[in-house]
């Protein structure tokens, strides 16, 4: 049966699965996006997204695998969107930004997932080369109906436009 990403996903870093699962998900996931691409309107400027594990960026060469993944299907670099979370920023620093920093570079957008919920420094969006902030769901989820967390998600969001970021709300599907 399906198995939640919650339950799925820290068994898969406990048992260090997670690195080839990662990479399998990087390939498919990219293999998949050129197919899509290529079905629709050239005008079109979709990408995809695809969240990368803290132990992925310590245990393997992230940065090899995505090239890898983007040569074997052809996508273009744009029309992927890396996500971090904020926590496995923190972790590791020096590591992730010369990673984060090489995969830029590569032409790879990047965002950190779930902002608000770690325990980073604002600092920190100026160090890392960021493209996108994805406020946690767990703000947006009672926005309307929460003063607090209505003011906490407009914060967010200017923060982030002040800063020439995309903002994405997760949980308003």
């Amino acid at each position: 049966g399906l198995i939640p990403p919650d339950s799925f996903i820290p068994i898969a870093e406990e048992t260090g699965l997670i690195v080839p699962i990662g990479r399998w998900v990087l390939r498919e996931g990219c293999r998949h996006a050129r197919r899509v691409l290529a079905a629709l309107d050239p005008s079109a400027q979709p990408t995809m997204s695809i969240n990368l594990s803290l132990k992925q960026i310590q245990q393997s060469d992230i940065v090899a695998d995505v090239r890898d993944a983007l040569a074997e299907s052809g996508l273009d670099p744009h029309c992927l969107t890396l996500e971090i979370t904020e926590t496995a920023l923190m972790q590791r620093i020096h590591e992730v930004d010369t990673t984060l920093q090489a995969l830029q570079a590569m032409g790879v957008g990047l965002a950190i997932d779930d902002f608000g919920t770690g325990y980073s420094s604002l600092a920190y969006l100026n160090r890392f080369p960021i493209d996108q902030l994805k406020i946690d769901r767990s703000f947006v989820h009672d926005m309307l109906g929460d003063p607090t967390d209505r003011a906490i998600t407009m914060a967010i969001i200017g923060l982030g436009h002040t800063l020439g970021l995309t903002v994405v709300a997760e949980g308003v599907e």
